[in-house]
């Protein structure tokens, strides 16, 4: 994989960079994949469905309003998202069970940890465009992510040396 460094010095008037701070949880700080999109608030059934149907590979981008209420992710949607191949989750959100998270093979980045858990209501979206961070997040877009950042572009990009 491609760093984020050298994505934005390959492609600078493509790649776009997430300018909110998300802190790595899972354990893998590098992944990248096809950006799925799933938008709730203090919700996270529709987080589950959407890791239910995940293809491998994709990363799922969730849109939780910027909460810190709740967490969204815990150790048992992160063990089932890292089974189905799921690269990694970018949450606009928190997570819990962070001990358990540094466990799961899978990146998981978000803006912090809550013990509380979610709601069960089923509110919410899938699938549709979201804008948090400074960018767009769309769905079949590419999201590479490091330690150095989180870079967007519109489709994969090649390692010069593949």
């Amino acid at each position: 994989m491609l760093h984020t460094a050298d994505i934005c010095d390959i492609q600078p008037d493509l790649a776009t960079v997430c300018d909110l701070t998300l802190v790595s949880f899972g354990g893998s700080s590098t992944f990248y994949g096809r950006i799925r999109t799933i938008r709730v608030f203090e919700d996270n059934t529709l987080v589950k469905q959407a890791i239910d149907v995940a293809d491998s590979g994709t990363v799922l981008v969730v849109d939780g309003g910027g909460s810190r209420r709740c967490a969204l992710i815990g150790g048992n949607l992160a063990r089932l998202a890292a089974a189905r191949g799921v690269a990694g989750i970018v949450l606009n959100a928190c997570v819990r069970d962070v001990e358990e998270l540094a466990d799961v093979p899978i990146g998981i980045v978000a803006m912090g940890s809550c013990p509380r858990r979610s709601r069960k209501e089923g509110h919410g979206a899938l699938g549709e465009v979201l804008r948090f961070g400074g960018v767009v997040w769309t769905p079949d877009h590419w999201v590479y992510a490091d330690r150095d950042g989180i870079v967007l572009t519109p489709q994969a990009v090649k390692d010069a040396a593949e």
